[in-house]
């Protein structure tokens, strides 16, 4: 019988070539390909420099003030993995400190996401490592368990699969179900493409903003104490 809750699951990992492809984007222009839907609450921050998060989700899920299963994630991960760790939202104990950071860039990690606190918060921002969280406390953790690794997890509301895509910078962090990709990609990279031309414009003088007069005509919006043309 399986126990429930308290299990490890072999990794699933992104390849290289498909991470890659989302390196000069931003996390407004990705959420937006997916609708706003699959990002990470604002309480979930960056608690480093302006490094990005780019990396392959290795998931974890704890019991909330323990951090015993994040400690056996720490010894599998592998050079590109986003370690993201879901302890419930709970800030009472930290989950990630300054000895678990030094191990997950000696490992190779591109960085980590946890639903709950960090310690040592000073860390991350002299080591340049990324790092979001709900916030920090100088509580440590328990180590008694239970927890579960490569399991789908939820990290301030988005969904997290073993696989799938993590990207964090300074507007926060946004999840891309891996099986969506390479598509998402292409539909993002043609918005970056887009906005450059607008800044362009901007520059010369020469953006339509017409749109937005329509846009209040069409919603009924009244002109009130301007003399008509």
């Amino acid at each position: 019988m399986s126990n429930l809750g308290f299990r490890i699951f072999p990794p699933k990992r992104a390849p290289r070539g498909v991470v890659k492809l989302y390196a000069d984007f931003s996390s407004p222009n990705i959420s937006d390909n997916m609708n706003r839907i699959n990002g990470a609450c604002a309480e979930i921050r960056p608690m480093h420099g302006r490094e990005k998060l780019l990396g392959s989700a290795f998931t974890v899920r704890t019991r909330p003030g323990d951090n015993l299963i994040v400690h056996k994630a720490l010894d599998m991960l592998e050079p590109g993995d986003a370690l993201a760790v879901d302890a419930g939202g709970d800030t009472t104990n930290a989950i990630f400190g300054e000895i678990m950071t030094r191990i997950a860039v000696k490992r190779g990690a591109t960085g980590i996401v946890v639903d709950g606190a960090i310690r040592d918060a000073a860390t991350f921002a002299e080591a340049g490592f990324p790092c979001f969280a709900r916030g920090a406390t100088h509580r440590g953790p328990y180590k008694d368990g239970p927890g579960e690794i490569n399991v789908p997890i939820t990290v301030g509301g988005a969904i997290v699969r073993p696989g799938d895509v993590v990207f964090g910078d300074a507007d926060g962090v946004v999840v891309v179900p891996l099986e969506e990709a390479e598509e998402l990609a292409e539909k993002v990279r043609k918005i970056v493409d887009k906005e450059a031309v607008m800044m362009r414009e901007i520059d010369e003088g020469t953006i339509d903003r017409s749109w937005i007069d329509r846009t209040l005509e069409q919603r009924g919006c009244q002109w009130i104490g301007f003399e008509s043309a």
